[in-house]
């Protein structure tokens, strides 16, 4: 039997070989997008929480740039140069909910991601994820 984060994994991969780019909101025009000045803030609002030093859910850290792209257990979750395929935008887009990411909070106010952050997050994987 998978565990929660292998049947995460699974079902994002498998999720994107049907998904249509078209459900996803486009790569920002934003030229030179880096990790460092324009994504690290992303992940420290709606993600490091659960994806950071001390708590890593899955094996996945998004709090530095080698660790978000050393990917988690199962894989890498950033595919540098194909934001359509990299399963952090399908989980951060929530195309399925089943793998939403950030999940629904019960208390507070929801960290979902904006499509202009996605967008931002499509363009640094597709200039490279650096």
């Amino acid at each position: 039997m998978l565990r929660p984060a292998a049947l995460f994994l699974a079902v994002s991969i498998a999720s994107f070989a049907s998904a249509d780019e078209g459900a996803l909101p486009p790569p920002a025009t934003k030229a030179g997008v880096t990790y460092a000045t324009d994504i690290r803030p992303i992940f420290e609002t709606s993600c490091i929480k659960c994806h950071g030093a001390e708590r890593h859910r899955g094996g996945i850290r998004l709090d530095t740039l080698e660790a978000t792209l050393a990917g988690g257990e199962h894989g890498k979750v950033v595919l540098p140069g194909d934001s359509a395929k990299s399963p952090l935008i399908l989980a951060v887009a929530q195309v399925d909910p089943d793998t939403a990411m950030p999940p629904p909070r019960k208390k507070g106010p929801s960290t979902k991601l904006t499509p202009e952050q996605i967008g931002l997050l499509r363009a640094w994987i597709d200039q490279g994820a650096k």
